[in-house]
């Protein structure tokens, strides 16, 4: 079992894409929990155009092993051409939660 645990941030169209996401992640064991933020406000570019979009976040509770995986099945179920998908380690925290995210989340090596 690896021991870092990480946050993924996910950004989606709608509440409703948020929700399968984060019910497939946590269902099939590559995600510990996930938060649904409501309405965020994005402004990028794309095809050479601002743009300024109302998103929903999803902030991910993962480990290190399983972020291959992870990145692969958000990129099947997310209706992104290219979905924002970041992954930043955890430093530091309760040890008591940390732990509960690495013995949530399964691998192939866990299987």
């Amino acid at each position: 079992m690896s021991d870092t645990a990480h946050v993924v941030l996910i950004s989606t169209s709608n509440a409703d894409e948020a929700r399968t996401l984060a019910r497939a992640l946590v269902t099939e064991r590559l995600a510990a929990s996930v938060n649904i933020l409501p309405q965020i406000s994005s402004i990028y570019h794309w095809d050479g155009v601002l743009k300024e979009e109302s998103e929903i976040l999803l902030i991910v509770r993962t480990r290190a092993d399983a972020l291959g995986s992870l990145i692969e099945r958000v990129e099947q179920l997310h209706s992104y051409s290219l979905p924002e998908i970041i992954a930043l380690p955890i430093v530091d925290g309760s040890q008591r939660f940390l732990n509960w995210i690495l013995s949530e989340v399964m691998t192939n090596e866990d299987a």
